[in-house]
């Protein structure tokens, strides 16, 4: 049974709804869907795995809103959604061994903790570890507002309290957070199990979630 948020994370108005294709976003809508995230805007997307909720990376407001919504402590790995390796390499540290390790699974429903360079606001940090979850979707409308936007997308799976999986239904999602976020993206229906957490911060790979990305290649033999 999905938590309902609490009534003092609602916003003011009922968040916009837009419905994009998910081959062929449009481009006004992505444009605006921007806007709003530029306006320190809490939006659900889609993205190759599941539904997601992010914010503009430096905006505490928002990821405060992110983590209250979610009910995160502050020990969580937010993750920040990149459009490709060399925006990842920007915010990570990756040596020569670790970049070809990525190359080979991205784009693809993977999230990868890494240990973090200065550029991560230290907002969004493991308070212990310096360490950030970086991912590189493949799906069109995340590469898409990751296109206008020019930076990386905090976020995080749209799992809700007490809930195991990702909320998956464009309406159930308006119904349950309509009054709670500034933008729901209709995508169509989303998948159900979240990205795979992969641990690369330490010497050997450590699968710390496994989800709709295949683990295999990151178990290290006992």
């Amino acid at each position: 049974m999905t938590s309902q948020p609490h009534a003092s994370e609602q916003v003011e108005n009922v968040s916009q709804f837009f419905q994009i294709h998910p081959e062929n976003p449009q481009a006004r809508l992505i444009k605006q869907a921007v806007e709003i995230i530029r306006k320190g805007g809490v939006v659900i997307y889609p993205t190759d795995s599941s539904y997601a909720i992010g914010c503009q990376i430096g905006d505490k407001s928002a990821i405060e809103r992110v983590r209250r919504l979610r009910q995160l402590d502050d020990k969580h790995n937010f993750a920040l959604i990149c459009s490709d390796l060399s925006q990842l390499g920007l915010f990570a540290k990756v040596d020569t061994g670790l970049f070809r390790l990525l190359k080979a699974h991205t784009p693809g429903p993977y999230t990868f903790i890494l240990n973090a360079t200065r550029e991560v606001p230290r907002l969004l940090l493991h308070p212990k570890r310096r360490t950030i979850g970086l991912r590189i979707p493949s799906h069109p409308i995340a590469l898409a507002l990751l296109a206008e936007l020019g930076e990386p997308l905090m976020s995080v799976s749209l799992i809700m309290p007490g809930d195991s999986e990702p909320l998956s239904d464009p309406y159930e999602i308006r119904q349950l957070l309509e009054h709670h976020v500034d933008l729901i993206i209709d995508g169509g229906f989303g998948g159900i199990k979240a990205s795979t957490v992969i641990n690369l911060a330490d010497d050997e790979p450590q699968v710390v979630r496994v989800g709709c990305g295949d683990p295999a290649p990151f178990m290290v033999e006992a």
